[in-house]
Parts: C-alpha cells; structure tokens; sequence
C-alpha cells in the first residue's frame, strides 16, 4: 500500500523528519508554539502561490511573473490605502480583480496568441519588477499605518470570553480545531464509503484507520499548540480557506475535472469537448489573484511595501509545488500537496535560521531537497509505466 501511495505519503514522511531533526536539534525552540506560529505566518504568502502554481503546472504551463506582480500589487494595495485613503474593504477586492486581469492576460498570451508560457510569464516577470520600481520610486519603502490592513499578516482571531475555562488557553482554536478535525474524519469515512459503493478499490481498514488516527492526532496536536499561544493567526484562516476553496474545486467539480484532463492529455480534453482555451484562462486567472492575495499578506506582515517585495517568490512557489508532489510532466498534484511543500520549505530555512547555519549552506541544502523532489517524481511516475 505504502508503494502504491509513495506520491502522497512522501512529502508528509519527508515533513515529519524535518520536525523531529529540528525539534531534537533546537532542544525544543522549533515546535515551541512561539515558532510553530511564526512559521504558520512566514509560510502564508508562499504556500498561497504555491496553489496557485500547481494548477498551473499540472496544465503543463509555468508561471515566472507571479512573484514580481505579487509586490507589484502590494504595492498598489499599500497606495490605495495611504495616499488615496480607500477603506479596506474596498482595497482587497480591487488589488484582488487587478490581479484576475493581470493573471487574464497571460491566459490570453499562452491560449490565444500561442505564446509560450515561460516567454509570455517572463515578459510579465520584467514588466511588473519594472512597475513595482516606478510604483515606489518617490516615496520608496512604503509605511503602511492601517491597523485592520496589517492585521491579516500579523493579527489573530479573537478569543471566546469564557472566564475560568482553561485559563491560557485560546479557545476559539481549539474550536475550530476540533471542528476541523470532525469534518475531516466524517468526510473520509464518507469517502471510503462512496468509494466502495462504486466497487472501486479501497486502502485495507488497518490502514485506513491508521491513517485516520495519525493525521487526527496531528490536527489536534497542532490545534494545542497554536492554542496555547495566541491562537490561530488571521493569516493561518486564510491558507485554510484557500486550501478548503481549491479542494473542493480540484476534487469535487467538472472545471476540476476538466483541469486534470487537460493536463493529462490536452489533445484528448480537445477532442472530448473540453475546452483547453478557457481552461488555460481560469487557471491563469486564478493565479493572477493568488498572486495579489498573496502580495497582500507580505505587505501586511512586513506592515509596508518595499522595492524588493516579491524577489524570488516565483522560484519559492515553484519549489513548494514540486516538492508537494507536482508532476513536471503535468495531470499529477494536489492542492495538499502544494501547502505541505510550502511548509517543508519554509520549516527548513526556519530550523536552518534557529541553528545559525549560514545563508549559503541553506540555498545549498534547499536545492538538494528540490532536486530529490523532481527525482522522486521522475523515478515514481517511470515505476508507474
């Protein structure tokens, strides 16, 4: 079963080792719920790119302007609310619709022009490092003084005024935890249930609970640790609606459907009806406003917009998606998947940064990871054949 499965179970294997090397090796500082929650933040910006480039890959495409249009459109968010005053609530959907047109004329680049993606997304990668230097030029490093604005990056849900009831404890997280930990367990036995309907194979019930109990476990503990800090932070309830938002899109809809068949075989989605142009477009458009809603949660962490905002998001979020479990050949990737990478990233520099090991060796260590990412892929994907 472990063979059949390898693709799913090796990104979490690979994340478990990470944690535990890092826990023994800091003496505890790595899981302690000061740093889990640090890490939940740092990883926000990154892992809702990384969504969105999975999709993007899997239709066989890359997107290379994703980081640069991100700071781009931070930026924007950042005069929108200091010099032309708009609220927030104003301010979010507006960057979010400016980053659909942005992320819609590279659809129109790749499905319509015919160009190819990495030169059409690279045009954009020049284009909007060039707009975020003249967005900034006059004033520079942009001051973002809005308290709600910076509360997505920085804030945290508030609590449930219960006096009395596990002092120290930040109830409306556990909550939410054990929530989440009851939709996960009911909607996997209704799975399995759904799925045996259907006489289709399903995973031995040993293993199956057992994949049940450890992954609860891990909710649950995660949930104390969060907890018993300052809880779960606004920008941690944003991963998880995206994640929930493109579960359920990639899992439980046709245009999910459609988008793993065109990746698949755009040839045969062509010929079956299915359209791979307006494909092309959703799924760049989607990337375009996780690019904004991700440009967004930087200039909140950072409380600012800055010259620099985006170097190197592109390379993180395409990283993320492969060590996630993205096919390079397309058709293959989970949303999971591109989140669990997001954090193995993200976990390594973090642990690297607690143990003081120099910059250099971390670009080194998190190069091999990547190409053991793509080597896994290649080799699993030729067993398969």
């Amino acid at each position: 079963m472990l063979q059949q499965n390898i693709r799913d179970f090796g990104m979490y294997i690979a994340l478990l080792v990470i944690v535990i090397v890092f826990a023994v090796a800091t003496k505890g500082v790595f899981i302690s719920p000061r740093n889990i929650s640090n890490l939940i933040n740092q990883t926000g910006y990154i892992a809702v790119l990384a969504v969105g480039m999975t999709l993007v890959i899997i239709i066989r495409h890359i997107d290379l302007s994703v980081g640069f249009l991100a700071g781009f459109l931070g930026a924007m968010a950042a005069i929108a609310l200091v010099f032309w005053k708009l609220p927030v609530f104003v301010v979010i959907p507006l960057i979010l619709g400016f980053g659909i047109l942005a992320g819609l004329l590279n659809g129109f680049l790749v499905a319509q022009m015919r160009i190819p993606a990495f030169v059409a997304t690279l045009a954009g990668w020049l284009g909007y490092r060039g707009a975020l230097q003249l967005a900034t030029v006059k004033t520079g490093t942009i001051i973002i003084p809005n308290e709600a604005f910076n509360a997505i990056g920085n804030g945290f849900i508030p609590d449930i005024p219960l006096p009395g009831i596990l002092p120290g404890v930040h109830k409306a997280t556990l909550l939410i935890g054990f929530i989440i930990l009851a939709a996960y367990v009911s909607g996997a036995i209704r799975d399995r249930q759904k799925t045996r309907a259907y006489d289709f194979k399903v995973p031995p019930l040993n293993i199956f609970v057992t994949r049940l109990v450890c992954t609860a476990a891990v909710i649950f503990l995660l949930t104390w640790i969060l907890a018993g800090y300052r809880g779960l932070s606004w920008t941690a309830v944003v991963i998880l609606i995206i994640f929930l938002l493109y579960h359920f899109i990639t899992t439980q809809t046709v245009l999910g459907r459609h988008i793993y068949a065109v990746g698949g075989n755009p040839e045969a989605a062509q010929l079956s009806g299915i359209s791979v142009k307006k494909i092309t477009y959703v799924v760049f458009a989607s990337m375009g406003m996780l690019s904004a809603l991700s440009g967004m949660l930087f200039a909140s962490r950072l409380r600012s917009a800055t010259t620099q905002a985006g170097t190197l998001f592109e390379l993180d979020a395409i990283a993320a998606a492969f060590v996630g479990g993205v096919s390079a050949s397309g058709g293959v990737g989970k949303v999971s998947g591109s989140i669990i990478g997001a954090l193995v990233m993200a976990s390594l520099t973090n642990g690297m940064n607690l143990l003081g090991v120099d910059i250099s060796y971390q670009y080194i260590v998190r190069a091999a990871v990547l190409a053991s990412a793509v080597i896994f892929d290649v080799a699993t994907r030729n067993r398969t054949v």
